[in-house]
């Protein structure tokens, strides 16, 4: 009796719906870049692609930003500028996507507070608090409502105040987090293109429930739902889409992009699928930089197609790739007995994402020798290739210069530190010393990379910051709390 009493008082909760665009405007275009000074200045191109491992990730991710923020860098038209305005783009997927959205929220206020009011906070035992709470279980089993929404709830308490996507700072970089349909295995990514095609409005969407769908680990955290839209407000695709999926013999690089353009292109018919499921960003891309790939990709294709594209002024571009990854030690071949069972669901679920990260890096990687041979062989392949198909490509390759930076716990030359971090485990709660020495090793990957070395050998970076400090007793200034409309 008393359990149903308590059941009545909770009561049930009612799953926000995403807002619905009424009718597509295509004049509502966006961009990747921020807004330059000089024109000089964009023809080099930031990118941040944050992986998933819980607070390790949102405290090794918010290192580099602190990193970056320490840079000065000199720009082709000779600005003094700190790296960290020089990103254009920060994705983000499972624990990354807390650091990237909500310095996206919050810019540079960011670094007064995020410390105290997230890295270091008990958020794992809060939610958990939350999950056992009686008062709370009638909303858990709501239809459509789980612990993913009551996580979102407590994500806007110590960290976002409610702030939907229209509150992100239209001077910062463009923030793209991902989370992946359970139904379909697809990476969803939180940005514009995406929900226009679902007839949703992103600005009106809680930036709480898309760090919730991100990190919305299966099994031990629900699936975000949300409404698919799609089919009603009249979304047209925009014409470069259409030049790619209706070529009868598509550029190679294209192949990537076409595949995932087709999976999203699905949800068009709101009939079949009327909903989605979303978990985890780590099951579909871990290191948040598959759509770092589909990008350019799809720019290398665009180019060869002899169609105009933002980034045709590029000659540089500089991909972090920021992975958190971890890798605890086992001693599971030395026993007869084979691991238990939370130990097999741990593995098999993580060994998989691993090495699917490791390509993702490696192709990335590729892409960035591949181009800068085509760029060695230009000049003396010229009057060979003028005139022949067959060779015309390495023309019509694009002429810019590719810098992968791998900011991992492999590239520390410590052993006894990367043996450290290796051992954090994946949660959303780590002691003091573990936030600490994540922020430092970021700072380390970075200083010690080839590319910022070389870029300060040739006096265009120095450091003009003093490192790591700790949160001060300022407060954030935060987005107004608003009735989510989601």
């Amino acid at each position: 009796m008393a359990l149903l009493i308590t059941f009545g008082l909770a009561g049930c909760a009612t799953r926000p719906v995403n807002p619905r665009i009424e009718h597509f405007d295509p004049a509502t275009m966006y961009t990747f870049q921020r807004p330059s000074e000089n024109q000089e200045d964009r023809r080099h191109f930031v990118l941040l692609a944050f992986s998933g491992g819980g607070m390790r990730a949102a405290a090794f991710s918010y290192g580099v930003l602190e990193t970056l923020r320490d840079i000065e860098i000199t720009t082709p038209s000779g600005r003094k500028v700190r790296a960290l305005d020089e990103v254009e783009v920060i994705t983000g997927v499972s624990g990354g996507s807390f650091t990237a959205l909500a310095y996206g929220l919050y810019g540079d206020k960011l670094f007064d507070d995020y410390e105290r009011r997230f890295l270091r906070r008990d958020v794992q035992g809060q939610l958990i608090a939350r999950v056992l709470n009686p008062f709370n279980w009638g909303a858990l089993v709501s239809t459509g409502w789980g612990r993913s929404e009551l996580a979102a709830d407590l994500y806007d308490e110590v960290l976002f105040n409610g702030a939907t996507y229209a509150d992100l700072k239209r001077d910062g970089p463009q923030i793209v987090v991902s989370a992946t349909d359970l139904s379909e295995g697809t990476r969803i990514d939180f940005n514009k293109p995406t929900f226009d095609m679902l007839c949703t409005d992103l600005g009106g969407f809680r930036l709480a429930r898309a760090a919730a769908a991100s990190s919305a680990v299966p099994v031990v955290l629900s699936a975000i739902t949300i409404d698919n839209h799609g089919g009603t407000c009249d979304y047209r695709p925009p014409a470069w889409t259409r030049l790619l999926l209706d070529n009868p013999d598509p550029p190679r690089p294209a192949v990537r992009s076409i595949k995932h353009l087709n999976e999203l292109r699905a949800y068009s018919d709101q009939s079949r699928r009327p909903y989605l499921h979303l978990v985890d960003g780590g099951i579909s891309d871990n290191i948040g930089s598959r759509g770092v790939l589909d990008v350019l990709s799809t720019f290398a294709s665009l180019h060869a197609l002899g169609m105009p594209t933002p980034f045709d002024r590029l000659r540089e571009v500089f991909v972090f790739v920021v992975n958190s990854l971890a890798t605890p030690p086992n001693d599971w071949s030395l026993h007869e007995n084979p691991p238990g069972m939370v130990e097999l669901l741990i593995q098999t679920a993580g060994a998989p994402i691993d090495r699917y990260s490791y390509d993702t890096v490696e192709t990335l990687k590729d892409m960035q020798a591949g181009w800068q041979v085509l760029r060695v062989v230009r000049t003396d392949m010229k009057p060979i290739a003028e005139g022949n198909p067959k060779l015309d490509f390495i023309l019509r390759a694009p002429d810019i210069n590719i810098h992968v930076i791998d900011v991992s716990f492999a590239v520390l030359k410590d052993s006894a530190e990367r043996d450290y971090l290796h051992r954090l485990p994946t949660s959303l709660v780590l002691r003091s010393e573990a936030v600490d020495r994540l922020r430092a090793a970021a700072r380390t990957a970075i200083l010690e990379s080839p590319a910022i070395r070389e870029l300060m050998k040739q006096d265009i970076a120095r450091m003009v910051g003093s490192g790591p400090t700790s949160a001060g007793a300022a407060q954030m200034e935060v987005a107004p709390a608003r009735v989510p409309v989601d």
